[in-house]
C-alpha cells in the first residue's frame, strides 16, 4: 500500500519484495489491483456499447448531424461536471460508490430496450435516459485517480496507469468498433441488452476491492465546519495547487484539442456513413481507440524523455496524421491514419496521470485532477454541439480537416513557449519543476 505525508509526497510501504524491484511483474500479483483492472475493462466496455448504439440512433433515426452532436454533448458532460464531483470522492468511501454506479447504469440502461419493445423509441426517449447514465458515471474519472495511488506501490504508478489506459482509453474505443458491427447485424436493442450485462459484472468486480484510507490534512477538511462550506473549501484548497503552476497553460492546449475530438464525435457517424455506413463508423470508432491504446502500452517508455518536447512532437504529428486521414484516396487509409493520429495521445494520457500521482498532494488527488478534468474538457461536450452545426454549414468532411488543428494548436503553442519546452521527464519530475509548492499542497 501507499501512503501520503502532509506535503502530498507518497511512500511505498507495502514492504514485499516484489515491490521493491520494478522489473518484476507483481503488479498482476495485486488483487485489488486485478479486481480493478477487470471492472474497469468491462465497465468501459458498457460504456462504449451505450455510446455507439445511442449515437448511430439519433442519426439513423434523424439524419441530423445537429441532433447527433446534442447527444454526444450529453454523453459528454462528465467532463464537464466532475470537478464537482473531485471533493466527494476525496470524501466518500470508495468502494460503494463504485458498485453503485455500475448498478445505475445497469438498471437505467435496460429502459431503452424496453422502449424499443413498446413502440416508444425516439430521439427524445435517448435524450431523456443519455444524462442518466452519464451523471452516474460522473464519479469515475476522479475516483480511479484517487484509487490508484492507495492500491498500487508509488514505483509501479506508470505502468498501473499504463494498464488502465488500456482499457479506459483504448480497448472501450475497439468495443466502439465491435459495437458498430454488432448493431449492423443484430440492432441496437439487442447491444443495449448486452450493455446491462457488463454493468453488473463490473459491480461484482469493485466488490471486492479493499481500499486503504488516506487521511486528510488542512483545516478546510475536518472539524465542524458546515456541509456547503466544507465543500467549497475543498474546491478551494483544489485551485490553490494548481493556481500558478505550468499546468494552467497546459489545461489550455488539452480545452483546444477536447474542443476538436468533440467535435469530430459529433460528425464521426455521418463522416462513416459517407465512407460505407455503421461498420466503418466503428472502424473509425476502433482506429482512434487502437492509437490510444498503442500509445498507452509504449508511454512508459518514454517517461525518460522531455516532457515539454514530447508534447511538442507528438502533437504536431498527430495533427499530420488527422488532417491526411480526412482526404486520403481510400476508407482504409483513412482508418489507418485516424488511427496513428491518436497514438501521441494515449503515451500522453499515462503520463500526465502519473505526473499528477507524483507532483500533487494525495489527499486533494480527487479534486485536482476533476478540477484539470473540468477546466480542460467543458470543451468536449462544446465541441460536439458546434460541431454539428459548422457541419451543417461547411460540410462533414470539412469540419472533420479543421478538427486537425486541434492537435496543431498545442504543437504550435509549445513551440513557442521555452518555459514549457524545459519540462522536465516524468521519471525526473518533482513538484518544484512544475510550480508546484509546498504551501499550496498545504492548503494554507
Amino acid at each position: 500500500m501507499t501512503t501520503a505525508d502532509a506535503d502530498g509526497n507518497t511512500a511505498d510501504t507495502s514492504g514485499t519484495s516484489a515491490d521493491v524491484n520494478a522489473t518484476n511483474p507483481s503488479l498482476w500479483r495485486n488483487n485489488d489491483f486485478r479486481r480493478f483492472f477487470a471492472g474497469e475493462f468491462v465497465t468501459n466496455a458498457g460504456d462504449s456499447l451505450y455510446t455507439v448504439a445511442v449515437l448511430w440512433l439519433v442519426f439513423d433515426l434523424t439524419g441530423s448531424t445537429v441532433l447527433t452532436g446534442i447527444a454526444n454533448s450529453l454523453l459528454l458532460l462528465p467532463w464537464l461536471l466532475q470537478m464537482f464531483a473531485g471533493p466527494i470522492v476525496d470524501r466518500l468511501r470508495l468502494k460503494p460508490v463504485l458498485v453503485g454506479s455500475q448498478v445505475v447504469q445497469g438498471v437505467v440502461v435496460l429502459a431503452l430496450p424496453l422502449a424499443a419493445a413498446m413502440g416508444w423509441m425516439n430521439v427524445g426517449v435517448l435524450l431523456m435516459v443519455v444524462p442518466i447514465l452519464t451523471l452516474a458515471n460522473l464519479l469515475m474519472e476522479p475516483m480511479q485517480a484517487t484509487l490508484v495511488p492507495r492500491i498500487v506501490a508509488k514505483r509501479r504508478l506508470s505502468r498501473a496507469n499504463s494498464a488502465l489506459a488500456t482499457v479506459t482509453l483504448g480497448l472501450d474505443m475497439v468495443f466502439d468498433a465491435l459495437g458498430g458491427a454488432f448493431i449492423a447485424v443484430f440492432g441496437a436493442t439487442t447491444l443495449f441488452l448486452l450493455d446491462s450485462v457488463t454493468f453488473a459484472v463490473a459491480g461484482m468486480l469493485f466488490a471486492g476491492i479493499t481500499v486503504t484510507a488516506v487521511d486528510t490534512v488542512g483545516e478546510s477538511e475536518g472539524g465542524d465546519e458546515p456541509l456547503l462550506g466544507s465543500y467549497v473549501a475543498d474546491l478551494r484548497a483544489g485551485a490553490d495547487v494548481l493556481r500558478g503552476t505550468v499546468f494552467v497553460e497546459l489545461i489550455l492546449t488539452t480545452a483546444v484539442v477536447n474542443l476538436a475530438t468533440g467535435v469530430t464525435l459529433a460528425i464521426l457517424p455521418a463522416f462513416g456513413d459517407g465512407l460505407g455506413g455503421p461498420a466503418v463508423y466503428g472502424l473509425l470508432l476502433g482506429a482512434l481507440g487502437i492509437g490510444r491504446l498503442v500509445g498507452s502500452v509504449v508511454a512508459p517508455r518514454f517517461e525518460g524523455v522531455s516532457y515539454g518536447r514530447l508534447l511538442l512532437v507528438g502533437n504536431s504529428l498527430g495533427a499530420c496524421c488527422w488532417f491526411a486521414a480526412v482526404y486520403a484516396p481510400s476508407a482504409a487509409l483513412t482508418v489507418v491514419l485516424f488511427g496513428a493520429a491518436w497514438i501521441p495521445a494515449g503515451v500522453n494520457g499515462v503520463l500526465t496521470a502519473t505526473l499528477n500521482q507524483t507532483v500533487f498532494p494525495a489527499d486533494r488527488l480527487a479534486r485536482i485532477s476533476s478540477i484539470k478534468g473540468t477546466a480542460s474538457g467543458a470543451t468536449l461536450p462544446l465541441g460536439s454541439l458546434v460541431g454539428g452545426v459548422v457541419a451543417e454549414v461547411l460540410g462533414t468532411t470539412t469540419t472533420m480537416g479543421l478538427a486537425a488543428f486541434g492537435f496543431g494548436f498545442t504543437g504550435l503553442y509549445i513551440l513557442v513557449r521555452p518555459r514549457l519546452r524545459r519540462l522536465p521527464a516524468v521519471a525526473d519530475a518533482n513538484p518544484a519543476a512544475f510550480d508546484v509548492t509546498p504551501e499550496s499542497g498545504d492548503g494554507e
